[in-house]
Protein backbone atom coordinates (compact mmCIF):
# COMPACT_ATOMS: atom_id res chain seq x y z
CA UNK A 1 0.00 0.00 0.00
CA UNK A 2 1.13 3.28 -0.98
CA UNK A 3 1.66 6.07 2.04
CA UNK A 4 0.17 8.70 -0.18
CA UNK A 5 -3.04 6.83 -0.20
CA UNK A 6 -6.23 8.54 1.79
CA UNK A 7 -9.11 6.94 3.52
CA UNK A 8 -11.76 7.23 1.84
CA UNK A 9 -14.05 10.73 2.36
CA UNK A 10 -17.73 9.98 3.49
CA UNK A 11 -20.17 11.73 1.24
CA UNK A 12 -21.52 14.53 2.89
CA UNK A 13 -25.33 14.25 2.73
CA UNK A 14 -28.12 16.50 0.57
CA UNK A 15 -30.17 19.13 1.74
CA UNK A 16 -33.02 16.69 1.55
CA UNK A 17 -32.08 14.62 3.95
CA UNK A 18 -30.48 17.34 6.23
CA UNK A 19 -33.53 19.16 6.44
CA UNK A 20 -35.40 15.94 7.47
CA UNK A 21 -32.87 15.77 10.46
CA UNK A 22 -33.57 19.07 11.19
CA UNK A 23 -36.04 18.98 14.43
CA UNK A 24 -37.21 22.48 13.43
CA UNK A 25 -38.45 21.61 10.14
CA UNK A 26 -39.72 18.39 11.40
CA UNK A 27 -42.20 20.46 13.59
CA UNK A 28 -43.01 23.21 11.10
CA UNK A 29 -43.77 20.26 8.95
CA UNK A 30 -46.03 18.45 11.25
CA UNK A 31 -48.04 21.91 11.73
CA UNK A 32 -48.39 22.27 8.32
CA UNK A 33 -50.02 18.86 7.96
CA UNK A 34 -52.02 19.52 10.75
CA UNK A 35 -53.50 22.81 9.69
CA UNK A 36 -53.89 20.87 6.01
CA UNK A 37 -56.12 17.98 7.80
CA UNK A 38 -57.94 20.20 9.99
CA UNK A 39 -58.50 23.03 7.38
CA UNK A 40 -59.85 20.42 4.48
CA UNK A 41 -60.93 16.81 6.63
CA UNK A 42 -61.27 17.02 10.15
CA UNK A 43 -61.18 19.45 12.88
CA UNK A 44 -60.90 18.94 16.67
CA UNK A 45 -62.82 21.33 18.58
CA UNK A 46 -63.52 21.82 22.32
CA UNK A 47 -67.33 21.81 23.93
CA UNK A 48 -67.12 24.96 26.84
CA UNK A 49 -70.40 25.17 27.27
CA UNK A 50 -73.32 22.88 28.64
CA UNK A 51 -76.18 23.74 25.71
CA UNK A 52 -75.60 20.65 24.40
CA UNK A 53 -75.74 18.38 27.21
CA UNK A 54 -76.17 15.43 27.81
CA UNK A 55 -75.03 14.89 23.65
CA UNK A 56 -71.86 16.88 24.92
CA UNK A 57 -70.59 17.92 28.28
CA UNK A 58 -68.66 20.86 29.11
CA UNK A 59 -64.94 20.50 28.17
CA UNK A 60 -65.31 17.45 25.70
CA UNK A 61 -63.10 17.21 22.54
CA UNK A 62 -64.95 16.58 19.52
CA UNK A 63 -64.09 15.91 15.80
CA UNK A 64 -65.79 17.64 13.51
CA UNK A 65 -65.84 16.17 9.26
CA UNK A 66 -65.64 18.94 7.04
CA UNK A 67 -66.58 16.87 4.58
CA UNK A 68 -69.92 15.64 5.79
CA UNK A 69 -71.61 18.34 3.52
CA UNK A 70 -69.68 17.85 0.31
CA UNK A 71 -71.86 18.05 -2.47
CA UNK A 72 -75.03 18.09 0.36
CA UNK A 73 -77.10 19.63 2.99
CA UNK A 74 -77.27 19.52 6.75
CA UNK A 75 -80.73 17.81 7.47
CA UNK A 76 -82.92 17.68 10.40
CA UNK A 77 -81.09 16.10 14.20
CA UNK A 78 -77.34 16.57 12.51
CA UNK A 79 -75.42 18.46 15.41
CA UNK A 80 -72.94 20.86 13.30
CA UNK A 81 -70.10 23.19 14.12
CA UNK A 82 -70.65 26.18 12.67
CA UNK A 83 -69.42 30.02 12.05
CA UNK A 84 -71.40 32.60 14.58
CA UNK A 85 -72.33 35.75 13.10
CA UNK A 86 -72.49 39.21 15.72
CA UNK A 87 -76.61 38.23 15.21
CA UNK A 88 -75.72 35.51 17.73
CA UNK A 89 -73.71 37.05 20.73
CA UNK A 90 -72.41 40.35 19.39
CA UNK A 91 -69.45 41.94 17.89
CA UNK A 92 -66.52 40.19 19.74
CA UNK A 93 -63.63 42.85 20.49
CA UNK A 94 -60.52 41.86 19.31
CA UNK A 95 -57.45 40.93 21.13
CA UNK A 96 -55.13 43.40 21.32
CA UNK A 97 -52.32 41.35 23.19
CA UNK A 98 -50.03 40.52 20.29
CA UNK A 99 -49.05 37.55 22.14
CA UNK A 100 -52.30 36.15 23.21
CA UNK A 101 -53.51 37.43 19.38
CA UNK A 102 -50.42 34.76 18.19
CA UNK A 103 -51.31 32.17 20.15
CA UNK A 104 -55.41 32.22 19.50
CA UNK A 105 -54.39 32.40 15.91
CA UNK A 106 -52.43 29.63 15.94
CA UNK A 107 -55.09 28.03 18.09
CA UNK A 108 -57.70 28.51 15.12
CA UNK A 109 -55.55 26.89 12.18
CA UNK A 110 -54.44 23.36 14.46
CA UNK A 111 -57.32 23.62 16.85
CA UNK A 112 -55.85 22.79 19.83
CA UNK A 113 -56.11 25.72 22.20
CA UNK A 114 -57.72 28.88 22.56
CA UNK A 115 -58.69 30.14 19.10
CA UNK A 116 -59.39 33.52 17.29
CA UNK A 117 -62.77 31.82 15.65
CA UNK A 118 -66.05 31.83 17.39
CA UNK A 119 -67.38 28.66 17.01
CA UNK A 120 -70.97 27.43 18.63
CA UNK A 121 -72.19 23.79 18.00
CA UNK A 122 -75.95 23.07 17.98
CA UNK A 123 -78.38 20.68 16.57
CA UNK A 124 -80.03 21.16 13.03
CA UNK A 125 -83.91 21.35 13.79
CA UNK A 126 -85.05 22.65 10.24
CA UNK A 127 -83.52 23.54 6.96
CA UNK A 128 -84.54 26.07 3.93
CA UNK A 129 -88.32 26.28 3.39
CA UNK A 130 -89.26 24.30 6.01
CA UNK A 131 -91.75 25.70 9.00
CA UNK A 132 -90.78 24.99 12.96
CA UNK A 133 -92.98 25.81 15.75
CA UNK A 134 -93.73 24.30 19.14
CA UNK A 135 -95.83 22.99 19.94
CA UNK A 136 -98.34 19.97 20.28
CA UNK A 137 -100.37 18.61 22.49
CA UNK A 138 -97.34 16.47 24.16
CA UNK A 139 -94.48 19.44 23.81
CA UNK A 140 -93.20 18.35 20.87
CA UNK A 141 -91.73 20.66 18.17
CA UNK A 142 -93.21 20.32 15.01
CA UNK A 143 -91.49 20.56 11.51
CA UNK A 144 -94.19 21.40 8.41
CA UNK A 145 -96.23 19.77 11.08
CA UNK A 146 -95.25 16.60 12.00
CA UNK A 147 -93.89 16.14 15.60
CA UNK A 148 -90.16 15.29 16.26
CA UNK A 149 -88.98 12.78 18.37
CA UNK A 150 -86.30 14.28 19.78
CA UNK A 151 -84.81 11.72 22.60
CA UNK A 152 -81.82 13.51 23.33
CA UNK A 153 -83.20 16.42 24.87
CA UNK A 154 -82.25 17.49 28.54
CA UNK A 155 -84.14 19.78 31.02
CA UNK A 156 -86.56 21.11 28.33
CA UNK A 157 -88.36 24.15 29.46
CA UNK A 158 -91.80 23.64 31.21
CA UNK A 159 -95.31 22.48 29.54
CA UNK A 160 -97.91 20.79 30.86
CA UNK A 161 -101.33 20.92 28.82
CA UNK A 162 -104.13 23.13 29.98
CA UNK A 163 -102.22 24.38 33.23
CA UNK A 164 -98.78 25.49 31.02
CA UNK A 165 -98.80 25.21 27.38
CA UNK A 166 -98.97 27.63 24.30
CA UNK A 167 -102.73 28.76 24.79
CA UNK A 168 -102.67 29.71 28.73
CA UNK A 169 -101.84 32.73 30.21
CA UNK A 170 -98.83 33.17 30.84
CA UNK A 171 -98.17 30.70 28.15
CA UNK A 172 -95.23 28.29 28.35
CA UNK A 173 -91.52 29.56 27.24
CA UNK A 174 -91.30 26.41 25.23
CA UNK A 175 -93.79 27.65 22.73
CA UNK A 176 -93.29 29.61 19.67
CA UNK A 177 -95.19 30.45 16.54
CA UNK A 178 -94.66 28.94 13.12
CA UNK A 179 -91.56 30.29 11.04
CA UNK A 180 -90.46 28.76 7.93
CA UNK A 181 -86.91 28.86 7.04
CA UNK A 182 -85.84 30.65 4.51
CA UNK A 183 -83.36 30.12 1.41
CA UNK A 184 -79.31 29.82 3.02
CA UNK A 185 -80.19 29.14 6.80
CA UNK A 186 -80.75 26.44 9.42
CA UNK A 187 -82.98 26.87 12.36
CA UNK A 188 -81.17 25.42 15.24
CA UNK A 189 -81.50 24.51 18.88
CA UNK A 190 -79.38 23.32 21.66
CA UNK A 191 -80.18 19.33 23.22
CA UNK A 192 -80.07 21.52 26.87
CA UNK A 193 -83.22 23.00 25.44
CA UNK A 194 -83.48 25.16 29.09
CA UNK A 195 -80.12 26.51 28.78
CA UNK A 196 -79.45 26.96 25.23
CA UNK A 197 -79.03 30.48 23.20
CA UNK A 198 -80.18 29.31 19.94
CA UNK A 199 -82.16 30.11 16.58
CA UNK A 200 -85.39 30.25 19.15
CA UNK A 201 -84.18 31.65 22.48
CA UNK A 202 -84.86 35.46 21.80
CA UNK A 203 -87.85 34.51 20.92
CA UNK A 204 -89.45 32.78 23.92
CA UNK A 205 -92.13 34.73 25.19
CA UNK A 206 -92.24 37.25 22.64
CA UNK A 207 -95.37 37.81 21.27
CA UNK A 208 -94.75 36.72 17.86
CA UNK A 209 -92.06 34.52 15.96
CA UNK A 210 -90.08 36.97 13.05
CA UNK A 211 -86.89 37.56 11.96
CA UNK A 212 -86.38 40.37 14.51
CA UNK A 213 -86.00 37.47 17.05
CA UNK A 214 -84.94 34.30 15.17
CA UNK A 215 -81.11 33.53 14.96
CA UNK A 216 -79.78 31.34 11.84
CA UNK A 217 -76.91 29.75 10.75
CA UNK A 218 -75.78 30.77 7.30
CA UNK A 219 -75.22 28.25 5.24
CA UNK A 220 -71.62 29.96 4.06
CA UNK A 221 -70.91 29.05 8.17
CA UNK A 222 -71.52 25.86 8.71
CA UNK A 223 -68.23 24.14 9.24
CA UNK A 224 -68.76 20.60 9.15
CA UNK A 225 -70.76 17.80 11.03
CA UNK A 226 -69.88 16.45 14.40
CA UNK A 227 -68.96 12.74 14.76
CA UNK A 228 -66.59 12.24 17.38
CA UNK A 229 -66.24 12.95 21.34
CA UNK A 230 -62.70 11.88 21.27
CA UNK A 231 -61.46 13.09 24.93
CA UNK A 232 -62.18 12.33 28.27
CA UNK A 233 -61.48 9.17 27.13
CA UNK A 234 -64.58 7.55 29.34
CA UNK A 235 -66.94 9.51 27.40
CA UNK A 236 -65.37 8.44 23.42
CA UNK A 237 -67.44 7.87 21.09
CA UNK A 238 -69.49 8.43 18.43
CA UNK A 239 -72.43 11.46 18.26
Amino acid sequence: MSGSDSPPTTPRPSLVRRLARNPFVNLVAAFVVLALIQTFLVRLYYVPSGSMENTLDIGDRILVNRLAYLGSEPTSGDVIVFNATEAWDGETAPETNPLKAAVKWLGGIVGIGPSDQHTLVKRVIAGPGQTVSCCDAEGRVLVDGEPLDEPYVFENLPFELGALDCDTTPASLRCFGEYTVPEGGYFVLGDHRSASSDSIALCRGAPETTDACVRLVDSSGVVGRVFQIVFPFGRFGSV
